[in-house]
C-alpha cells in the first residue's frame, strides 16, 4: 500500500468533489467515513451510491471520526469545527487538489493551473479551447468541470486546472508545469480572515510552478510575482522583453519565442476575443501563456479563441429594447468583477447588490461614478453601495428596491428602464453574491433576462 493504505480518511462534504474523492479512495481499498450536514434528496443518492463501494457516510452535525488519520476537504474553513478539531488533534488535512496532486500515475498529465479573483473560469475554458485546437486531447478540471481526482488518471495531454483560494488553501504539494495569477482583490475575507491571508493562498500556486505568469497590470499579482526572477507577465499594454500583450488590435507574442529582445510573435487579434471587453482580452493574454508554454503554436491560440463559447452570466447581451442594451453581468459577485464590467461600459445604468461578504465598495463606485447615469439597488446590502453612492456621485439617482419575493426582479428591470436614456447600458453587475435573494448566481441572472423579456414584451403591447 502506498502512504495512504488502510488509514480511515474522512471527507469532508458530500458535493461533487467530496463524492469522487470518497468513491476514488474506497476503491482503492481506504476505509472512509464522508461526514455531510445537509441530508438531502441528492445527498441521500450519492450516500447510497458511495456505500455500495464500502463507503460511510455520516449525516447531521459534522464530527471527526474516531480514528480518523486524514481529512479532505472541499472547501471547508480552517474555522469550520471538524477541521479545526482535526488540527488541534494533528490529523493531516488536505484538499481534493492536493489529493490529486499526490495520487496521480507515473507520466501525468502536465497541469496548467491558474487563478484569481476573477475569470477564472473565463480563462480555464478558453485555455481547454486552444489545447484542443492544438490538437491536444485536454479538459478544464478543478474549480470547473469535472473534479480533479476524475481526470488525473485518464491519458490526457494536458490538464486545465482553475484553482479557488480555497483549494490552494489546503494544498501543499502542487508544482504545475505553469501557472498563472489573473488578479487578486477583496473577496472571501470571511473565510481567509484578511486579506493578507487571501492573497498569500493565491499565491501558494506559484511556490512550485515550472514557469510563473502574472498579470503585469495587477498590482498584487505583480507582487505575488515578484519572488520569481524570471516570471512572464501579460499586459494589456505593449509587451516588453518576456511579456504577452496588445500591440495596436493584435495579442502579442514576447516570452515564448526564440529571442524575446528582438522577436515577437502575432497570436490573435481583439477581435478574437469573445465577449469583447477589457478584463476579457487580459483572460485570454493568460490563456495564451499558459498554452505557449506547453509549446502550443500561434495559430491554435487564435483558433482556440474563436472557438471560445462563453459561459453564461458573463456580460451576456440579453436584448436591446428602445436604443438600450441590457446586460446579464449576474456572476459578478464582488467589486473587483464589478469595476471590470462597469469599466467595459461608457455610459451604465447598474443593477447591482446582495451580499457584500465584508468587501468595501468605495473604489469600485468612485472608479465607476464618471459612467453612471443610474443605480437600481436590491438585496441584502443595498445600502452600502447606496452611501457610497452619496459619497462619491451624489447626482446618480438611486431606485432602491426593498422587494425580497421572487418578483422583485421585474421591478427592478423597469425601474432601470424609466432611467435609461437611448445609448445607456443596463447592466446587472451586482458587486454581491446572490444566496440572500436566489439560488445561485444562475438563477439571478435569469431572473433578470426574463425580466427584461417581459418588458419587451409589454412595450410591444404597448405599440
Amino acid at each position: 500500500m502506498d502512504a495512504w493504505g488502510m488509514s480511515l480518511t474522512c471527507v469532508a462534504g458530500l458535493g461533487v468533489s467530496g463524492t469522487a474523492v470518497a468513491r476514488l479512495l474506497a476503491e482503492r481499498g481506504e476505509r472512509v467515513v464522508v461526514v455531510e450536514s445537509t441530508e438531502g434528496e441528492r445527498q441521500l443518492a450519492a450516500a447510497a451510491e458511495l456505500a455500495r463501494v464500502g463507503a460511510e457516510t455520516r449525516f447531521g452535525e459534522p464530527v471527526l471520526p474516531d480514528g480518523a488519520t486524514r481529512v479532505v476537504t472541499t472547501g471547508w474553513a480552517p474555522h469550520h469545527p471538524l477541521i479545526a478539531a482535526a488540527l488541534r488533534a494533528g490529523v493531516e488535512v488536505v484538499g481534493e487538489v492536493e489529493l490529486a496532486w499526490r495520487l496521480r500515475p507515473e507520466q501525468a498529465a502536465p497541469w496548467l493551473a491558474l487563478t484569481g479573483t476573477n475569470g477564472k473560469t473565463t480563462a480555464v475554458r478558453m485555455l481547454t479551447s486552444i489545447l484542443l485546437a492544438a490538437g491536444r486531447k485536454a479538459v478544464a478540471v478543478g474549480n470547473v468541470g469535472v473534479p480533479v481526482v476524475q481526470a488525473v488518471a485518464e491519458p490526457y495531454d494536458a490538464l486545465a486546472v482553475e484553482l479557488s483560494s480555497f483549494q490552494l488553501h489546503w494544498s501543499s504539494t502542487l508544482a504545475p508545469h505553469a501557472a498563472a495569477v489573473l488578479n487578486v482583490a477583496p473577496d472571501h475575507l470571511d473565510w481567509h480572515g484578511s486579506m493578507e491571508e487571501y492573497a498569500a493562498a493565491k499565491g501558494r500556486i506559484f511556490e512550485r510552478a515550472g514557469t510563473v505568469i502574472y498579470n503585469a497590470d495587477d498590482p498584487e499579482a505583480t507582487r505575488l510575482a515578484a519572488p520569481y526572477p524570471r516570471a512572464v507577465g501579460f499586459t494589456l499594454r505593449v509587451p516588453r522583453s518576456g511579456q504577452i500583450g496588445v500591440v495596436e488590435d493584435l495579442l502579442v507574442d514576447r516570452a515564448f519565442v526564440a529571442d524575446p529582445v528582438e522577436a515577437a510573435e502575432e497570436l490573435a487579434t481583439l477581435d478574437d476575443v469573445r465577449p469583447f471587453a477589457p478584463h476579457n482580452v487580459a483572460n485570454a493574454l493568460a490563456a495564451a501563456a499558459l498554452a505557449r508554454s506547453l509549446g502550443v503554436p500561434s495559430e491554435a491560440v487564435r483558433q482556440g479563441l474563436r472557438d471560445f463559447v462563453p459561459d453564461p452570466h458573463r456580460l451576456a447581451h440579453v436584448d436591446r429594447i428602445g436604443e438600450v442594451d441590457y446586460i446579464d453581468d449576474s456572476k459578478a459577485t464582488n467589486p473587483h468583477a464589478a469595476a471590470a464590467a462597469l469599466a467595459s461600459y461608457p455610459s451604465v445604468v447598474w443593477v447591482a447588490g446582495g451580499l457584500l461578504k465584508g468587501a468595501d465598495v468605495d473604489d469600485l463606485v468612485r472608479e465607476a461614478a464618471p459612467r453612471l447615469r443610474g443605480a437600481v439597488l436590491l438585496g441584502t446590502d443595498r445600502a452600502r453601495i447606496a452611501e457610497a453612492i452619496a459619497r462619491h456621485a451624489p447626482n446618480v439617482p438611486v431606485v432602491d428596491i426593498p422587494d425580497r419575493e421572487t418578483g422583485a426582479m421585474e421591478r427592478v428591470v423597469t425601474e432601470a428602464a424609466r432611467l435609461a436614456s437611448p445609448g445607456d447600458t443596463v447592466l446587472l453587475s451586482p458587486a454581491g453574491a446572490s444566496l440572500d435573494m436566489f439560488a445561485n448566481y444562475p438563477a439571478r441572472g435569469e431572473a433578470f433576462a426574463r425580466a427584461v423579456r417581459e418588458l419587451r414584451a409589454r412595450r410591444e403591447h404597448e405599440r
